[in-house]
C-alpha cells in the first residue's frame, strides 16, 4: 500500500461520512459532496482502489472502504471532530473551526493531537 496524500485521506473521510449519512456511496455522491468533477473523482477512486483502500462494486458502483481505508477514514474523522470542537471551545467560529480542522488534521503530530484530545475532554 502506498502512503496516502492529504487528498486521499479527505476522500476516505468523505466516503465514511456519506456512508453513515446515506448507507451507500457512489462516485457521483462524492463529487456532489466535495464539488469536484466526476472525472477527478473517478481518477481518485481508481488510485484508492488500486491502493486497496476501497472496493467498487462492478454492478452497482457502490464504494466500500476496506479495513485499511476505514481505519484511515475513522482516524481523520475523529481528528476533524475533536479539532473542530476544540477550536470552537477557544472561541473560533464553527465555520472557521471546521475549515481549519480539515487542514490541521492531516499535518498535526500524534503527540499534539493526543494532548488536544485530552484537553478537550477535560473541558
Amino acid at each position: 500500500m502506498t502512503k496516502l496524500q492529504e487528498s486521499g485521506e479527505n476522500y476516505l473521510e468523505t466516503i465514511l461520512i456519506l456512508k453513515n449519512k446515506n448507507g451507500n456511496v457512489r462516485s457521483i455522491d462524492i463529487a456532489n459532496e466535495l464539488g469536484y468533477t466526476k472525472p477527478s473523482i473517478s481518477r481518485a477512486m481508481t488510485i484508492l482502489k488500486n491502493s486497496e483502500y476501497i472496493t467498487i462494486d462492478d454492478s452497482t458502483g457502490y464504494i466500500t472502504l476496506t479495513d485499511s481505508g476505514y481505519s484511515i477514514a475513522k482516524a481523520m474523522y475523529e481528528r476533524h471532530e475533536i479539532l473542530s470542537r476544540y477550536l470552537v471551545s477557544i472561541g473560533v467560529s464553527p465555520e472557521t473551526a471546521a475549515q481549519d480542522a480539515c487542514r490541521i488534521e492531516h499535518v498535526i503530530s500524534q503527540e499534539t493531537f493526543q494532548k488536544i484530545k485530552e484537553n478537550a475532554s477535560n473541558k
